[in-house]
């Protein structure tokens, strides 16, 4: 997929925050007037808060489950802006929802995992903000689907929303521990490069379940160079009605934050970028011999496939795949790579040699075509 255009207003032009990276904090669900006031305060006053979140109405899986306040709570929202001067933002999943929070000062939206994954809700919610300017933050679907999470994007932008962040909150999966939801980084990453002029934040909350990961992750997401941090802090996690695991202090927030490294990406060493360099193009050689080799492969497969084809063998052989994948991986192991890189690389590569052998397959070929030779 090429490069896509959006008509994004750059970050730094329509919020004020001194350095990278942006932080959104506050509780998973506002409970009480008392506590969102207490959180809040206590946030403000750490310095390093930009956006103060909260949420109003919560999609639980369990209708058993506490939902939300719901908009009793956007007055507690509101006394929060006037106490401390913190923008502020909640999760909208309807048109109800978006009127509501702009008709009370709410600063900014965003729209959770669970909307995302279905674009008639989004359609309604880009109908409802024509004509608004207020920024939309737009977390990732459920499931790793990038095109989902690209179209959620687009209908908000098309919709006149120009202040627009995306966010990378983890996606639902089978194998995702120790996480509650697996990072899966490759995806914002495609994203980064299918729109460079997007805001990526990171919500390590959602994707760890708890707090003795957060820091692994908020590093990983800064070491990406995303520009930004959403983490959930509650005055007193233990007795939080959703959530309580993920969710930190105002004071342990501030302590995480302090202990981040900050990396850039640019830099003046001129030494540095002379050695950078020389890699590079010691690196970009490998990449072209690598790419010469898998076409080389390739070439194999389908001379291969046809053989096969003419002697009335199956594409698929199990056993000698098998193999293939134990030796490599021993292989792999004694030369310093890891086993679950080489487990992708292999099943792409196998995945990409069956389509070839099937295609073989599909095309009708006379008897005489002796294409493997």
């Amino acid at each position: 997929m090429n490069e896509i255009k959006l008509d994004i207003i750059p970050l730094h032009e329509w919020i004020n925050f001194n350095s990278r990276p942006l932080i959104i904090s506050g509780p998973c669900s506002a409970e009480s007037r008392e506590q969102i006031l207490q959180t809040a305060k206590a946030l403000a006053k750490t310095g390093i808060v930009n956006v103060f979140r909260a949420g109003i109405w919560k999609p639980r899986t369990r209708p058993d489950s506490f939902e939300g306040v719901g908009k009793k709570g956007l007055d507690w929202i509101k006394e929060v802006k006037e106490k401390t001067g913190l923008l502020t933002c909640v999760e909208v999943a309807t048109p109800e929802h978006i009127e509501l929070a702009i008709i009370n000062g709410v600063d900014m939206l965003w729209i959770g995992a669970r909307t995302t994954v279905n674009p008639f809700s989004v359609q309604e919610i880009a109908e409802a903000l024509k004509g608004f300017d207020i920024p939309v933050m737009i977390k990732n679907p459920v499931n790793p689907d990038l095109k989902l999470w690209l179209g959620a994007i687009e209908r908000i932008n098309h919709a006149g929303i120009h202040k627009i962040i995306a966010i990378h909150r983890g996606f639902n999966s089978y194998e995702s521990a120790p996480y509650r939801n697996a990072p899966i980084w490759e995806i914002p990453i495609e994203l980064m490069r299918l729109c460079p002029d997007l805001p990526i934040i990171c919500d390590p909350s959602h994707i760890t379940g708890n707090a003795f990961l957060l820091e692994s992750v908020c590093q990983k997401a800064l070491d990406l160079e995303m520009d930004g941090l959403m983490i959930e802090s509650h005055i007193n996690p233990k007795y939080a009605l959703s959530d309580k695991e993920q969710q930190i202090t105002p004071a342990e927030l501030e302590k995480l934050i302090s202990q981040l490294i900050i990396r850039t990406n640019e830099t003046d060493n001129d030494e540095f970028l002379n050695k950078l360099k020389e890699l590079r193009f010691e690196i970009d050689k490998v990449d072209v011999e690598l790419i010469q080799l898998l076409s080389k492969r390739m070439e194999i497969v389908e001379k291969i496939g046809y053989y096969k084809k003419e002697n009335n063998i199956t594409i698929l052989q199990i056993k000698r795949w098998n193999n293939i994948v134990k030796e490599s991986l021993e292989l792999g192991e004694k030369l310093g790579l890891s086993k679950e890189f080489l487990v992708k690389l292999l099943r792409l590569i196998h995945e990409e040699s069956i389509q070839k052998q099937t295609e073989i397959f599909n095309k009708k070929t006379s008897k005489n075509n002796k294409s493997y030779k």
